[in-house]
């Protein structure tokens, strides 16, 4: 096997652990993301997922260990350095969008571009172009679907060209129509060198990755490459099922009521640490962050 250089990698986690109080979230992670790499991170409730991925995001710094972005150890910097390279290196995909509610598809784009450097609705509209939303570019919030709103979520994760994209749950909240559309603008991107990290809870999104890390206890259990491992997908119902099947045969031990069971899906705070985390999170889009904590 060919080992990677540190050149090659965008991320490089040693030794990460986060302790709140008694608790602690995660243990000792070691952890390294090739530039261009598609990750996904999947474990049950209460694995470290969400503490994991606020320290990637630069929502958090760990109690112990090193974390290194394109070359930079974060450890060693400041909230407001923290909070310039988050601006500048990684594009956030929340599940619950967090658009201004006032603001069109267009400005919530070229909100990103302001606190970044300039705003053009130029470059804007490109970005909305490239998720398929140019016809609704004018379109408050409540008047796109999930679906959209959650493209909009990527056009302005994307408008920035960051380093890297890491999505919570991109899909959690779509049908099985506009999942394929968003999994497919972020194949797009991982196509055109841009690295991934996807948190989900969904055996199918997991498999448009190229490596897969499940999260137990705070640790990374073994992780899952596609070439060797293969995760069960999720069967989603068909008309047949509830009507038997072509042939007009009925399965004597299947019910209607009878679903798969969902995973959890995080709430907004999860991003910030939980309820007792952090609450200034200058990404937070629906609510404009300080001047200071958005100055480079």
């Amino acid at each position: 096997m060919i080992e990677r250089s540190e050149m090659d990698e965008i991320l490089q986690l040693r030794g990460v652990s986060m302790v709140y109080g008694q608790v602690r979230a995660l243990s000792g992670v070691d952890l390294s993301i090739g530039r261009g790499e598609w990750l996904a991170v999947m474990g049950p409730s209460g694995s470290g997922k969400t503490t994991l991925m606020n320290i990637i995001g630069c929502l958090a710094s760990p109690t112990h260990g090193s974390v290194i972005l394109d070359g930079q150890d974060l450890s060693r910097i400041g909230p407001r350095e923290l909070t310039a390279i988050r601006r500048d290196k990684i594009g956030l995909v929340f599940q619950q969008f967090h658009l201004v509610s006032h603001l069109t598809a267009v400005e919530n784009v070229m909100m990103a571009q302001y606190y970044h450097s300039l705003a053009d609705e130029g470059e804007a509209m490109a970005a909305l172009r490239g998720v398929g939303l140019a016809e609704r570019a004018r379109h408050l919030p409540k008047q796109l679907s999930g679906g959209e709103q959650q493209r909009v979520c990527i056009a302005r994760a994307l408008i920035n060209h960051p380093r890297l994209i890491l999505a919570d749950e991109p899909t959690g909240n779509l049908d099985e129509a506009n999942e394929k559309i968003v999994l497919d603008i972020l194949g797009r991107r991982h196509a055109a060198g841009d690295a991934i990290i996807v948190v989900t809870h969904d055996a199918e999104v997991a498999e448009r990755a190229e490596r897969i890390i499940v999260l137990e206890h705070g640790r990374i259990a073994q992780p899952r490459h596609h070439h060797h491992h293969r995760l069960p997908r999720k069967r989603r119902h068909s008309r047949l099922d509830f009507e038997g099947g072509e042939d007009g045969s009925k399965d004597e031990n299947h019910h209607p009521h009878h679903h798969i069971p969902s995973g959890r899906y995080h709430s907004p705070h999860d991003f910030k640490g939980g309820e007792d985390g952090p609450k200034d999170d200058p990404t937070r889009l629906d609510e404009p962050p300080e001047p200071d904590a958005a100055a480079s």
